[in-house]
């Protein structure tokens, strides 16, 4: 089978680009031609597809004067239209799985795919079928369901993207425009969410004609990964450093009484300095910055719990998926589809969102675990994650997803 995969970008950025290019890699691996539609950027990993890639945006790099002209490129692009179209026309893929598109390769790319009559579908890695700024939280960080069945305009009343008006504007226009020319349901024959909350949320919205599927995301080396069942002497944070994540609640629960153990936190983004602040002087406390690949693996291996205390609906965390691939269990917070992957007192731990007391009672509960016990919550969430979050089930659940959207092309 040909298969095109299309992401906003062809480098490990965030999670949605890790599936994409874990999700092209298993394909190529099971003997099929795998194509990449994304941006040229200079830290892209090497494709041979990648002549057809379209200039990157860098929008909030630009001045204001170059964000004001880039504006008409934030609604559609002519140059990811006339690209796309040359990839189908030299490579005529079977079936096109779109991972992230909006204002970046904009929806221009899904009325081509159409023309070519182009099977395709969609992994919702957001909330951007339901939210114009795809986090569904509102300019104060606080959750956010206005837009699902009211009107757009409320990203702009309650400035939710960034808090800033110009850019809540953006979005919310964005979305509108999309809603209006290239309804969701008109352009996708199948879509793939990967938690059983997001599939409830996009169900019940009223939006699409057609089920929405459920499909965890998995952990390519799932087989070749040992398990570490010996409890760490630090917990671990790793991920982006933003106000959604909700590592200032985790700061202030750690900080809460002095601990036995060390938190060490992986990451980088706008919180960096502010939490270097709290952490001044605290010895309990290392922030680690940006790390990857063998060095950020170790950290996982060795670690004693994994924490997820996020603040907005996370889909199906990598970090989790991660942590349970390495046999660590997890303390996360009840939002989103973290509480369907963590079983309480069997994988890890839950705690109300944003609690800071009931947060500091589950990480006081995790360091009095003895090493019986851990071992226990070790190997129930390395079992989790072989039921739920391996290559080879989910190579052939979707396969069998990508076989129903050539079926249903025409429909």
């Amino acid at each position: 089978m040909k298969i095109l995969q299309i992401n906003s970008c062809h480098y490990r950025r965030g999670g949605a680009d890790v599936v994409y290019l874990n999700t092209g890699k298993l394909f190529e691996d099971h003997g099929h031609e795998v194509y990449y539609f994304s941006q040229k950027s200079k830290k892209n990993i090497y494709t041979t597809t990648s002549k057809y890639f379209i200039k990157e945006t860098n929008y909030f790099e630009k001045s204001f004067l170059g964000k004001f002209f880039l504006i008409p490129r934030f609604f559609f692009s002519l140059e990811a239209k006339k690209k796309i179209s040359q990839l189908l026309n030299d490579l005529q893929p079977d079936v096109a799985h779109v991972h992230l598109y909006k204002a970046d390769l904009t929806p221009s790319i899904l009325q081509i795919l159409k023309k070519n009559k182009v099977p395709v579908l969609i992994t919702l890695h957001d909330y951007g079928m339901l939210c114009p700024h795809n986090l569904m939280l509102d300019g104060k960080m606080n959750i956010c369901n206005r837009c699902v069945h009211g009107s757009a305009l409320n990203c702009i009343i309650h400035k939710c993207n960034r808090n800033n008006l110009i850019f809540s504007c953006l979005s919310s226009f964005e979305y509108i425009f999309q809603k209006k020319f290239f309804p969701f349901e008109k352009y996708f024959n199948k879509i793939i969410a990967v938690s059983k909350f997001g599939q409830k949320l996009h169900n019940e919205s009223g939006i699409f004609r057609r089920k929405v599927d459920h499909l965890y995301n998995f952990y390519p080396n799932l087989v070749n990964t040992e398990i570490n069942s010996k409890k760490g002497t630090y917990f671990l944070f790793f991920g982006r450093l933003s106000g959604e994540k909700g590592i200032e609640t985790l700061f202030s629960a750690w900080l809460r009484k002095v601990r036995n153990s060390i938190l060490k936190v992986v990451g980088t983004g706008e919180l960096f300095d502010v939490l270097n602040k709290m952490a001044s002087g605290n010895l309990g406390i290392e922030i680690l910055g940006f790390k990857s690949g063998s060095e950020l693996n170790i950290l996982i291996r060795e670690a004693s719990f994994i924490i997820v205390p996020s603040e907005c609906y996370e889909n199906n965390p990598l970090t989790i998926i991660e942590a349970y691939a390495n046999g660590k269990p997890v303390i996360g917070s009840k939002i989103g589809g973290v509480p369907e992957i963590i079983d309480e007192g069997n994988t890890g731990y839950l705690f109300e969102m944003k609690s800071v007391r009931e947060l500091s009672e589950k990480i006081d509960l995790a360091e009095a675990v003895d090493e019986n016990e851990y071992a226990r919550l070790s190997n129930n969430a390395r079992k989790f994650a072989e039921r739920h979050f391996n290559p080879m089930t989910h190579y052939d659940r979707l396969i069998e997803i990508y076989q129903q959207a050539i079926i249903n092309k025409n429909q």
